[in-house]
């Protein structure tokens, strides 16, 4: 089973390789936790489209939800930040439930195709939300409002942000 691992791996990882998406699919299907520790290595390396190869081999995995954190570490890499979208767009393979504030603050710090598809997804996922989620989400608004692109964005994304946030709070609110 590793030297199969290791096998696809490498083809998943060869620049010249025409199926690496293939092989990223099979290797997601069979990876194990050491092959899950490998991907994860990959997606924190220095090659985007390998990294991203491994995000969608994990997302084929059971591993899905312990793989998130590190493709949102990827995302947030400023050595990622002319590839972010690339790896946001891998997160419809994944179950975002939990993620609300991960993808909220692509919204916010995102580069422009990030942060329209993480629009898509707080728009369209189902999220679990809590009253922690909420306090979570207004720390990244606060620390946005403080330091936004541009006051034409800022302005854009207050009209997108306040209502989702007001809608939040109402959900927990005590009436």
């Amino acid at each position: 089973m590793e030297a199969e691992i290791d096998r696809l791996i490498a083809k998943m990882s060869d620049p010249n390789e025409k199926e690496a998406y293939f092989f990223a699919d099979k290797v997601g299907k069979l990876a194990d936790e050491s092959g899950r520790d490998r991907l994860i290595e990959l997606v924190k390396g220095d090659q985007w489209e390998v990294a991203y190869l491994a995000c969608r081999a994990l997302s084929n995995s059971s591993f899905n939800e312990e793989s998130l954190d590190a493709i949102f570490e990827a995302i947030n890499d400023k050595k990622n930040r002319s590839h972010q979208g690339a790896f946001v767009q891998v997160l419809e393979l994944f179950d975002l439930s939990q993620r609300f504030v991960d993808i909220f603050r692509v919204y916010l710090f995102g580069n422009f195709k990030a942060s329209t598809l993480a629009k898509d997804y707080l728009d369209e996922v189902e999220f679990d939300i809590s009253p922690r989620t909420i306090r979570k989400a207004e720390k990244h608004w606060n620390h946005y409002l403080h330091n936004p692109e541009d006051e034409g964005s800022l302005a854009i994304k207050r009209m997108e942000i306040e209502p989702i946030l007001l809608e939040m709070r109402e959900l927990f609110s005590e009436d």
